[in-house]
């Protein structure tokens, strides 16, 4: 037993955390090997980023905006990720700092300097930047009116055919190139209406009509989803919104 003891006590001293807290006495200082970062683990981290990003590409992504709504909204994205990315850099450096020699901190800088100006600097130009997309993205000014219906599990739409309204199930017919407000409602639990390529997202609520601007830059098919969970066969309430040319707006019944 006593030769177990031993053992488990220098596989305990080899362990890279106890080796960094050993450190202390001789140098002064605590350097955890445990959180080193070589060069393969960097690349491995810089490789991840673009190949995470590279599967946004896809037609129920808001960063493949295809109308100027969804532009704000994406381009509101970036700027809250730069912003979180800076502020993530800030900490790490500090954390960095602290597993690094002792050295001599300047107050005015670390603590004021990049502790607060800094930190509400980018917060301050985030929240800039989101009040200004979020008056842009509003149904302000004139707009082709549609109408959204939500039931467990299907959407029904309304838009003005050339001989009065049109009902349709499961697909979306608006002008492109035009801004679209979409009335929407629902007439048993709440569902939410949303198309990434076009817009933001708005809650369907029984009893009650919401607004919400959409708009196509060209003619094209665009996919929508229930993105408020609504029963069994919520991931089964899906549309399709069909952008017109303006030309042949407003489309004749069952037209695509």
């Amino acid at each position: 037993m006593a030769g177990d003891g031993d053992l488990r006590f220098r596989i305990l001293k080899r362990t890279p955390l106890l080796e960094g807290v050993q450190q202390i006495g001789r140098r002064g200082h605590v350097r955890c090997p445990a959180f080193a970062c070589g060069p393969l683990t960097q690349c491995v981290g810089i490789i991840a980023v673009p190949l995470a990003l590279a599967g946004c590409d896809t037609p129920l992504s808001t960063l493949v905006p295809a109308g100027p709504v969804a532009q704000d909204i994406a381009r509101l994205w970036w700027v809250m990720l730069a912003g979180a990315g800076l502020l993530t850099a800030l900490v790490l450096g500090l954390v960095a700092l602290g597993f690094g020699r002792p050295r001599r901190v300047r107050e005015a800088v670390w603590v004021f300097g990049l502790g607060l100006w800094f930190s509400l600097t980018v917060l301050a130009l985030t929240l800039g930047v989101a009040l200004w997309a979020g008056e842009r993205i509003l149904p302000h000014g004139p707009a082709v009116e549609v109408r959204a219906h939500a039931r467990q599990w299907v959407w029904t739409f309304t838009h003005q055919g050339p001989d009065g309204p049109v009902e349709t199930e499961g697909v979306l017919h608006i002008p492109a190139g035009q801004p679209v407000d979409v009335l929407i409602t629902a007439s048993d639990v709440i569902h939410s209406f949303w198309v990434p390529q076009l817009g933001g997202k708005m809650d369907a609520i029984p009893g009650r009509q919401n607004r919400l601007r959409i708009a196509a830059d060209r003619p094209g098919t665009y996919e929508g989803l229930c993105a408020e969970f609504c029963g069994l066969e919520h991931g089964a309430m899906r549309f399709e919104v069909i952008a017109h040319d303006p030309a042949l707006w407003p489309p004749r019944e069952g037209s695509r």
